[in-house]
């Protein structure tokens, strides 16, 4: 039986965000009132654009490259939208969405079912993510091959809060271990990577499409250790505040909208995304065939595993993914208070959810 361990850290950081959550509330809504259409309709040529500020990853990225061209390419302003991008840790841009400071953001079940079981008010209303991203890294010949090779061991990490913090908890329990049985250090500048490639540490977290893409790059031979081999994680998504989903649903449903046609598009086209995330962060210029490997590793997380050849990618929610996530991470002692499914995922944005 997998040991249970309290993730006093993040829910810290959680407990701080509602305190501003809370006050948050207190202030009056501003909000425009939701339109009387459907949220699957697109707005009228005469209805004034709505503003939506969107939280992205810390760390601008081509990862965010199907943003990036749904912005430049009109397709947010036909859906009657004018877009705000702001780069932020997880811990800190979940309790804003759910303060409404952001519209809408980008977040992964592990973070999402810890903060709403803490009582931040969002939402999981779209899947952009099919396979979750969150993984453990090293070199191959460090001779780490699952979890139990973690043991002992010197493992670079972020800080210990959001999904690659609980990531490496649950792949750890599935073997019997904690993160007390190897040695954790932290790298608040995201520097694992290059911690891993001189050695300064054995093994570290990180997404499968930047640190292992980039260490691969330099010819050395990646091991990547996955906990979608333990259990299906939901993958990162488009998170909402329930107060916006309310008041902005018609909103929200049109950056959708948007944002999956910009997919679909960089996913036939590839080199239409790299060009927009250059376009959007000029430096990455510098090094093309690195942001072309990585956006590669990205469209792959977008389409599920074992999907058939190439069909459109349609945002749809995996409710039954998230039944077991939350029933997984409960097992583990990461739910402080019960949540189900119907309390984290909207499935009325996306059809076919």
């Amino acid at each position: 039986m997998p040991c249970r361990h309290p993730i006093s850290s993040r829910l810290a950081v959680i407990g701080i965000a509602i305190v501003a959550l809370l006050a948050a509330a207190c202030s009056p809504n501003t909000s425009p009132p939701p339109t009387s259409s459907s949220a699957s309709s697109a707005p009228s040529a005469s209805a004034a654009p709505t503003t939506l500020n969107v939280g992205l990853g810390y760390i601008p990225s081509v990862q965010f490259a199907a943003f990036y061209r749904a912005d430049q390419a009109g397709y947010y302003a036909a859906e009657g939208l004018t877009i705000t991008f702001q780069n932020a840790i997880d811990a800190d841009l979940v309790p804003k969405v759910g303060a409404g400071t952001l519209d809408l953001g980008l977040s992964d079940g592990t973070s999402v079912i810890p903060a709403v079981s803490q009582g931040i008010p969002i939402r999981y209303v779209a899947t952009v993510y099919a396979k979750f991203p969150s993984i453990v890294f090293a070199k191959a010949s460090s001779g780490i091959t699952d979890a139990n090779g973690l043991v002992g061991k010197k493992l670079g990490i972020p800080g210990k809060y959001g999904s690659s913090w609980i990531m490496l908890q649950a792949l750890l329990a599935s073997k019997g271990h904690t993160t007390s049985d190897l040695t954790v250090i932290e790298y608040p500048d995201f520097g694992q990577g290059a911690a891993v490639a001189t050695g300064a540490v054995d093994a570290a977290t990180g997404f499968d499409n930047n640190e292992p893409v980039q260490l691969a790059l330099t010819g050395e031979t990646v091991t990547v250790l996955r906990v979608d081999d333990v259990t299906p994680l939901p993958g990162p998504g488009i998170i909402v505040g329930t107060a916006t989903l309310a008041s902005k649903k018609d909103a929200v449903a049109g950056f959708v909208r948007a944002t999956l046609k910009a997919m679909n598009e960089i996913a036939a086209t590839p080199s239409v995304g790299v060009d927009a995330a250059i376009k959007a962060v000029p430096d990455l210029a510098k090094n093309r065939p690195l942001q072309e490997a990585i956006l590669a590793a990205t469209i792959a997380d977008w389409r599920p595993n074992g999907a058939a050849a190439r069909p459109p990618i349609t945002g749809a929610v995996d409710t039954a993914s998230w039944d077991k996530t939350v029933t997984f991470m409960t097992s583990l002692g990461l739910v402080p208070k019960p949540v189900t499914t119907t309390d984290l995922v909207d499935t009325s944005i996306v059809t076919g959810s």
